[in-house]
């Protein structure tokens, strides 16, 4: 697929303050692992293969182990998850694809057993910024890999 527009180049001043609101995300109450799983989650649901390759590869330096990357996708029936990991998947999830109906009250009550309440506010700005960015990425189809370098992503030795 070729990329459409540079949405970088068209809008400058509000790629840098959606950026910059995404690196304040760095300093949440929500642990680095679990953002990178929250990432890598929304981007396979929202089929954006720039933000999987990208989180994926960050996920990689960051020494998650890859058996774990594989089993994203399939979270609910595999044992390398823990508790707090999954209350923040299928939160993902569900912000993700929202239901008709809204989240229901026993996923939330589910989550909030794992998150305190900062935690769960915190975690869900995380979650509607990976969505924002699977959005415009999906849209203009910037080439996955193509930032791996300025980023330091080649240092993944996922090439």
């Amino acid at each position: 697929m070729t990329q459409r527009i540079e949405y970088q180049k068209q809008a400058p001043d509000l790629f840098k303050k959606f950026a910059d609101f995404s690196n304040s995300l760095k300093h949440s109450s929500i642990e680095e692992s679990i953002h990178d799983l929250v990432n890598i989650r929304a981007s396979q649901i929202n089929g954006c293969t720039f933000c999987l390759d990208m989180h994926v590869k960050e996920a990689t330096l960051r020494g998650e182990r890859p058996l774990r990357l594989h089993h994203v996708a399939a979270w609910r029936e595999s044992t390398l998850f823990a508790p707090r990991e999954r209350a923040a998947l299928a939160w993902t999830e569900v912000l993700t694809q929202i239901p008709a109906q809204g989240v229901p009250d026993d996923i939330y009550e589910r989550v909030r057993t794992q998150l305190s309440e900062k935690e769960l506010t915190d975690l869900t700005y995380l979650v509607m910024a990976i969505n924002a960015w699977n959005r415009i990425n999906v849209a203009f189809r910037p080439q996955p890999g193509a930032f791996d370098k300025a980023f330091g992503l080649d240092e993944s030795g996922l090439a």
